[in-house]
């Protein structure tokens, strides 16, 4: 195994040492976290996000190689437009080689096709619509932590089995809640269910009553919360004043982060079922990591699989540069030698990158612990079930991505 990983690091130093023609090799690179740093995803992404990129940097030892690294960060203000723009300037003025993070998929959706034509390096940790890997995927775009297909199948497959037949989708109305009501609607009718129906609710609502409503008059068994951060965490707290779940009916958080639940309290989330690709209590590996970054974060938060995703996305692509002996500022030729060589760290373990640029790893479905369960500070989950990687995500013979041969 040893011999074989080291040939395919000798491929990946080929792929983009036959690129440098043009290009001057060096040793600078400049990361771009871009995330939501003061709105409803800032808990999950946001400066938690910039940490785990210092941390990748620090721990992968290319400082002491020679190596500049820099981080700079930008508020994408979950608005498309703004994203974009940002990153433009990054590549034009700043001289950004990668960008990270970017929760929100109507910005990351949009942030692809810019980093694309400016023929960077995406990986993307905080956004969830599986488009980025299909329909509208990238040969410069790398989708890591999780997607909407995991959580369809993860959550909403496990609800259905158990005899969760009749759905009601309360949605956020951008990309991300479409692609998440798409997908976990397709799982349901599989499973031989139906959607009695669902309502659209604004992005960062603060009054989720009328749609709440909504819900509860439909009598449909579930209520898939098909949004995130505080939104997620708003719609639960919402639903237990007007008794939706006491009555009865069970709510389905599609996307739900330790953050949502540390919020929350144990109190109100326990009971929840919702699938994640990373646990800070999973093993030694996860503990050790998060031990770390509690130390360094805001409140000694433990990290999410957002920031997860930041660090361990970072310290693959830092991997194929040193293998290179340095960057040619390539986006795409970096991208297919990330493709080439196996993943593996302390964070998700072992996994590959397929050819539509989808990130391959476990999911877990968890469930929040009862308050007399929970042993300390941030021992929220119990696992349920393990996912493995080829069921977490779109099969390619599935896949709608350009990129692949069929």
């Amino acid at each position: 195994m040893k011999h074989k990983i080291a040939t395919l690091m000798l491929g990946a130093a080929a792929l983009i040492g036959a690129s440098t023609g043009a290009f001057a090799l060096d040793k600078t690179v400049k990361i771009g976290v871009l995330s939501d740093m003061s709105g409803l995803y800032s808990d999950l992404g946001g400066p938690g996000s910039v940490l785990a990129a210092q941390m990748a940097i620090e721990d992968s030892g290319l400082a002491a190689k020679g190596w500049k690294i820099d981080v700079i960060s930008g508020d994408h203000l979950n608005k498309p437009d703004v994203g974009s723009n940002l990153v433009r300037q990054w590549f034009d003025v700043d001289k950004v080689d990668v960008v990270v993070d970017v929760p929100s998929s109507g910005v990351a959706l949009a942030v692809s096709n810019v980093i694309k034509e400016k023929n960077g390096v995406f990986i993307n940790s905080g956004a969830g619509s599986s488009d980025l890997t299909n329909a509208q995927c990238s040969p410069n775009t790398i989708h890591w932590t999780y997607d909407t297909y995991t959580l369809a199948h993860g959550t909403g497959g496990a609800l259905v089995k158990q005899g969760g037949d009749t759905w009601f989708f309360l949605t956020a109305d951008y990309a991300f809640g479409a692609a998440l009501e798409r997908d976990t609607t397709a799982v349901v009718v599989e499973g031989g269910g139906k959607v009695l129906g669902s309502v659209k609710h604004p992005l960062s609502t603060s009054d989720f009553s009328s749609f709440l409503l909504q819900a509860q008059a439909s009598k449909a068994k579930v209520i898939g919360l098909a949004n995130a951060g505080g939104d997620t965490s708003n719609a639960i707290k919402q639903a237990a004043e007007f008794g939706i779940t006491s009555g009865g009916q069970k709510l389905a958080a599609l996307l739900t982060f330790i953050t949502d639940v540390h919020a929350l309290g144990l109190n109100t989330a326990q009971g929840l079922n919702f699938t994640e690709t990373f646990y800070w209590d999973l093993n030694d590996g996860t503990r050790a990591f998060s031990k770390r970054f509690a130390e360094r974060s805001k409140n000694h938060a433990v990290p999410t699989m957002v920031h997860a995703g930041v660090y361990s996305g970072l310290t693959h692509y830092f991997k194929v540069l040193a293998a290179a002996g340095g960057n040619s500022h390539d986006g795409a030729k970096i991208v297919e030698a990330m493709k080439a060589i196996p993943t593996d760290d302390p964070l998700f373990g072992k996994g590959s990158i397929q050819p539509n640029g989808r990130k391959i790893h476990p999911a877990y479905l968890f469930e929040v612990k009862k308050p007399s369960e929970s042993k300390g500070p941030w021992d929220y989950y119990k696992l349920v079930s393990t996912i493995p990687a080829d069921q977490a995500f779109t099969p390619l013979d599935k896949s709608t991505c350009a990129l692949l041969k069929k």
